[in-house]
């Protein structure tokens, strides 16, 4: 009931918030500049105040505001290739500061490193085929993509202190969550190179 009642008012928000910045005549590689430095602020905020709160509250409007982009390349007619490569290697660069931060905070450097590692790999099992082997974007509907992991991420962040979790687990809900992403990531790096193996195979196989 409560969710159908702010449907409305949110998407009239989002679409108000959209129009503003197309009428201002900023370019998609600004809003992606832009989602980078938020994505430092609010991990320099956490530094500061060492509230996971505060991270994941930052993190989750910097997601958002960095994925208007896209809409506005295709709304204004300004998508070029060198924008989505450029959003590609931002996106990388905010998913490691992200981690790096809780893992220089909390010191929890195991996790930290194997969500990190994981989730280049993910990326780099599809980019890697995409230089031998033409292939559509969105047919790689895989387990743990990015939007998915870092929504996730935020979500751990935010319900870290509301979440109890016992000693015998590490105590913190948020660490918890890390190695749970993390191991469903290193699934998907799996999933991707299957995958891929699959098709090159195919490709490289004598046809009859």
């Amino acid at each position: 009931m409560l969710a159908s009642l702010l449907r409305e008012p949110v998407i009239w928000i989002g679409r108000t918030f959209l129009r503003l910045l197309v009428a201002s005549g900023v370019t998609p590689n600004q809003i992606t500049l832009t989602g980078l430095a938020l994505v430092l602020l609010s991990c320099a905020l956490y530094v500061l105040t060492n509230d996971m709160f505060v991270l994941g509250v930052g993190l989750s409007l910097s997601y958002a505001f960095d994925g208007l982009d896209g809409t506005i390349a295709r709304r204004t007619g300004k998508a070029t290739l060198f924008g989505g490569y450029l959003d590609a290697v931002v996106d990388r660069y905010q998913e490691i500061v992200s981690y790096f931060v809780v893992g220089l905070v909390k010191g929890w450097w195991i996790g930290v490193f194997l969500l990190t590692v994981g989730s280049l790999l993910v990326s780099y099992n599809k980019a890697a085929v995409a230089l031998q082997v033409q292939i559509e974007n969105k047919a790689w509907p895989d387990l743990m993509e990015r939007p998915r992991r870092a929504w996730l991420f935020c979500a751990a962040l935010i319900l870290d202190n509301a979440v109890p979790v016992p000693d015998r687990l590490g105590g913190s809900f948020a660490h918890l969550a890390i190695w749970y992403i993390a191991i469903l990531v290193h699934f998907t790096a799996v999933q991707r190179f299957v995958r891929a193996k699959r098709m090159l195979m195919d490709m490289a196989a004598p046809s009859r």
